[in-house]
């Protein structure tokens, strides 16, 4: 007989199985503690993806902060940018915009003609003491007639004032009470009311541009002689820009400036109440269209 190996002694298989779980298990849980378990698929630690949460959170609401603070204000025609607010002191602000191809049907004029076009707004030119010491002048002046419509008219070069529905010439009209009222130094003035209109020269609120309406502006300023919201309401300066309106709000001895192309399409809010005195000032390059200083003798 052949002498028989004596084989090792076998671990039930239920048992060998077992064996083989627990250390299969172990080695598992050990993979588990070294591997980060903040992990998202994405790489980014779950932590670090809370912080920029609350990060993206505070943004938010910051931004939305500034949107209903009125620097953006959703009006019935779009979003609308407040340029200068007549609470602030601007010193010189400018925003730089294409030209039209306005200026391309007229006369150009060489140093002259605008190549860069835009608008700005300036508290620097003149001080209030100024604008109101000018404002008087407007009223004596409007104080010998005015419009029935609201939007008084008052030019010192052509003498042109605005008396119920039409005009008269002031000079020839009151002859020598004038000098009891003006010296050389007045300006053109406007002065507009809440009133309503009462012929076209008193619809101020319609858009247009100032070089397809006059032909010979090449720029446009405004000096303004009363404050938004503390003398008047409404009567807003309104750009019309593609998809957003952008707004000067007035404020005494504020001026605010643009070239006059379709590239500063505009128009002025309807007043609601109060009193809105500017005084609007355009210039030419066209020497044919330039006009001297108004006198008293016309």
């Amino acid at each position: 007989m052949a002498p028989q190996r004596r084989a090792g002694a076998r671990m039930p298989e239920s048992a060998g199985a077992g064996a083989g779980a627990g250390a299969e298990e172990q080695q598992q849980q050990r993979r588990r503690r070294r591997r980060p378990s903040s992990v998202t698929k994405s790489g980014v630690p779950k932590d670090s993806r809370r912080k920029w949460l609350k990060v993206a959170f505070f943004l938010s609401s910051a931004m939305l902060a500034y949107l209903l603070s009125g620097s953006y204000l959703l009006s019935e025609d779009g979003v609308t940018e407040v340029l200068a607010r007549y609470s602030e002191v601007v010193s010189d602000k400018f925003i730089e915009i294409p030209c039209s191809e306005d200026y391309d049907s007229h006369k150009r004029f060489e140093g002259c003609t605008p190549r860069k076009c835009g608008r700005g707004v300036t508290d620097a030119l003149i001080n209030r003491e100024e604008a109101e010491r000018i404002r008087r002048i407007a009223e004596r002046g409007l104080s010998l007639g005015g419009s029935d419509g609201g939007a008084s008219i008052l030019d010192l070069h052509s003498g042109a004032l605005s008396l119920g529905k039409h005009f008269v010439n002031m000079y020839r009209y009151f002859g020598d009470k004038i000098h009891d009222i003006f010296t050389e130094e007045d300006f053109q003035l406007y002065r507009i009311n809440n009133s309503e209109a009462k012929t076209t020269h008193d619809e101020y609120w319609h858009p247009h541009i100032d070089k397809v309406t006059y032909g010979s502006f090449d720029y446009t300023s405004l000096l303004y002689l009363s404050d938004y919201s503390e003398d008047f309401g409404g009567g807003r300066f309104v750009f019309m820009d593609e998809g957003a309106n952008r707004t000067v709000e007035p404020r005494a001895g504020r001026v605010s400036f643009f070239t006059s192309g379709s590239e500063n399409l505009h128009h002025v809010e309807k007043v609601h109440w109060g009193t809105r005195y500017a005084i609007t000032i355009s210039f030419t390059c066209n020497p044919d269209h330039g006009i001297g200083d108004p006198v008293l003798t016309q």
